[in-house]
């Protein structure tokens, strides 16, 4: 039997819905309220992530539906900010979400970024083990646009 093949695509107008449903849906489940910059950028992520020099990455299953996904945001110091990394229940557990990093590290390093930043929450145990092991080290507290983000990480990418 065939291994069924997951694509990681870039985001495309026809994702719009499926983006802003996986990550209320991932907000929600954690036990969060929808922010203000999460309505901004769920709403619109055309002119709030990539006109403004980010990316976002799309995973889809093999009948083409949209399992997971992440976006980078660029940062003013020259790094870029992984936001809005999440998959669905029904696909974790196959690495997706190591995937979806490698993608935004990779697409982020061919844009001259020095680092990936990213804020969490430290309830989320699995996000939090996901990006140690993928070389993210803790930073200093420091101020956010969201309540729920108590947790402030980072890469080096140089």
């Amino acid at each position: 039997m065939a291994k069924l093949q997951y694509c990681v695509v870039p985001y495309r107008p026809a994702h719009a819905l499926a983006w802003r449903q996986l990550n209320e849906a991932w907000i929600r489940e954690g036990g969060f309220a929808l922010e203000a910059k999460d309505r901004a950028v769920l709403s619109d992520p055309q002119a709030t992530v990539l006109d403004k020099g980010g990316y976002i990455f799309m995973v889809e299953d093999p009948e083409g539906v949209v399992v997971g996904c992440c976006a980078i945001q660029k940062m003013d110091d020259g790094g870029y900010e992984l936001a809005k990394m999440t998959v669905a229940p029904s696909a974790r557990g196959l690495g997706l979400s190591k995937i979806l990093i490698q993608s935004c590290e990779d697409k982020a390093r061919e844009l001259g970024a020095s680092r990936l930043y990213l804020e969490t929450n430290s309830g989320l145990k699995p996000a939090l083990k996901l990006y140690e092991s993928s070389g993210f080290t803790y930073l200093p507290t420091r101020e956010t646009p969201y309540a729920r983000a108590d947790v402030f990480m980072e890469k080096p990418l140089g």
